[in-house]
């Protein structure tokens, strides 16, 4: 006698239907392929407000920069070597002089990182930049 063997249905499903899983995996490809680069360009920057305390007046030096690019130490005309000798006297005799930087707004601000590059090397810890109220 022959054993009959019964075949349910759950004998038929002996493996998985890998087509959905690959149409998940590449839609999923195409979202981060689109949204990727759109991350790079949506940088959220919000500048600080330009309101601000105001300036202390004892003990203080301002530095302009100009928009022709010339330096001004305390409203005298100077030269880049001018400036750079006479920031070292400076902190040589009063090292807690807060130093303020000011320059024309059409300035690039490279130029203004090397002024306050100039300040800095002379040993000056105290920078000040200078900006315009809100309004003006």
């Amino acid at each position: 006698m022959a054993r009959k063997k019964h075949r349910s249905q759950l004998d038929a499903i002996d493996e998985i239907n890998m087509t959905p899983l690959i149409d998940l995996t590449f839609l999923l490809l195409i979202i981060f392929m689109i949204t990727a680069p759109l991350l790079n360009y949506m940088t959220d920057v919000s500048p600080p407000e330009m309101n601000s305390k105001p300036l202390p007046e004892d003990n203080t030096k301002v530095i302009s920069l100009s928009r022709k690019g010339k330096f001004f130490f305390n409203k005298v005309p100077v030269t880049r070597e001018e400036l750079e000798s006479r920031l070292l006297g400076l902190f040589q005799n009063s090292p807690g002089t807060t130093i303020l930087v000011r320059a024309d707004g059409e300035q690039p601000y490279k130029n203004v990182i090397e002024l306050m590059k100039i300040v800095k090397h002379s040993g000056f810890k105290n920078i000040s930049l200078v900006t315009q109220a809100e309004g003006r």
